[in-house]
């Protein structure tokens, strides 16, 4: 009987960093289309004593990978059968320098256990476990909550302070740069502040409403570029969804908000309370609207200028959507009401 199991490398990994290779552990259960289902089961047997062994891998001569062999092959066929006439061929196997993240997607549908992998000329190079790679893109998906605010998946609760600092300052030394882009665009319709002080009363509302349905948008295109569901060309698709979205969620919403002000104004005995309700409405639903369109318009532009999607997009998407609230909000109340 003959039984080829790999050796890992000692040393420094040769494969990239997030890559199958990295992760990948020595095959066992590996055996050449010639043996019989008995000599694989007198094999395993040994090996299960210190291994779990969840398939054996056929290789030809040169260490291609042929087939695989499940525990039910082995159970139900005579045990005299070549392997080479009961394995399972066209083997899906992952490439050595694949990146976990095309792995995932790669594997999302399949749902196996364990997965070879092979170098660009099919030859067996080691295993992987399904549910480490899980585990492993699971750590990575925690991260990005933190990243969508400047906070790298480097960071932990242990990181001291000097470090931590380190991480962060810069980005909110580049919020800060954002902010006041949206303090300009108010700054640009002062005049229409001091004839009309309320306005000022509901600037927050629309701000916050618009970010809310910016983030939601943001958080569904990031995990869709994840899961690898956003597909080069489906932007537009994806655009007119939050379009549609946002025109529907801000004229909901903005009843609501526009009764607010309604009421205000007229608790102040303001002379254009309807108008002013009115305005209300028209900016909630045009905020809404684009800052549905800024959540997916964000990421995507990130990823085709080479950047980390989710890094800091929450950062440039609170940008955009206070710069277009405020602005429509004060600019539809310069041009109906001053």
């Amino acid at each position: 009987m003959r039984l080829r199991r790999a050796r890992q490398d000692s040393g420094a990994s040769p494969y990239p960093e997030d890559s199958v290779g990295r992760m990948m552990e020595p095959p066992l259960a590996v055996f050449f289309p010639q043996q019989s289902v008995g000599e694989a089961i007198e094999a395993i047997r040994e090996l299960v004593k210190s291994q779990f062994i969840t398939y054996a891998w056929v290789l030809e001569a040169d260490g291609k990978l042929v087939g695989v062999i499940t525990m039910r092959d082995l159970l139900f066929n005579d045990r005299g059968a070549k392997l080479g006439e009961v394995m399972l061929k066209g083997v899906f196997a992952l490439k050595l320098a694949t990146p976990l993240l095309d792995a995932m997607k790669l594997t999302l549908d399949k749902h196996y256990p364990v997965y070879p992998v092979v170098d660009d000329e099919g030859r067996l190079k080691g295993t992987i476990r399904g549910q480490r790679m899980f585990e492993a893109q699971a750590v990575e998906l925690s991260a990005q909550a933190g990243e969508m605010v400047g906070v790298t998946k480097e960071e932990r609760l242990a990181t001291h302070w000097p470090r931590s600092l380190l991480f962060r300052h810069p980005w909110l030394q580049l919020n800060l740069l954002t902010a006041f882009v949206a303090a300009a665009v108010v700054g640009l319709f002062e005049g229409t502040l001091q004839k009309i002080v309320l306005l000022a009363v509901f600037l927050p509302v629309l701000a916050g409403q618009s970010g809310n349905t910016g983030c939601q948008a943001l958080a569904v295109t990031l995990r869709g570029m994840t899961l690898g569901e956003l597909k080069p060309g489906d932007t537009p698709r994806a655009v007119a969804k939050e379009a549609i979205l946002g025109l529907c969620n801000g004229a909901l919403v903005g009843i609501t908000a526009g009764l607010g002000m309604l009421a205000y104004a007229l608790m102040q005995h303001h002379p254009q309370a309807f108008m002013l309700a009115g305005v209300t409405f028209l900016a909630m639903i045009l905020a809404c609207v684009v800052s549905g369109v800024s959540g997916v318009l964000v990421p995507t532009a990130l990823q085709r200028l080479g950047a980390d999607p989710a890094t800091a997009s929450s950062i440039f998407l609170t940008t955009a959507t206070d710069v277009v609230s405020m602005g429509a909000f004060l600019g539809l109340a310069t041009l109906l009401l001053v």
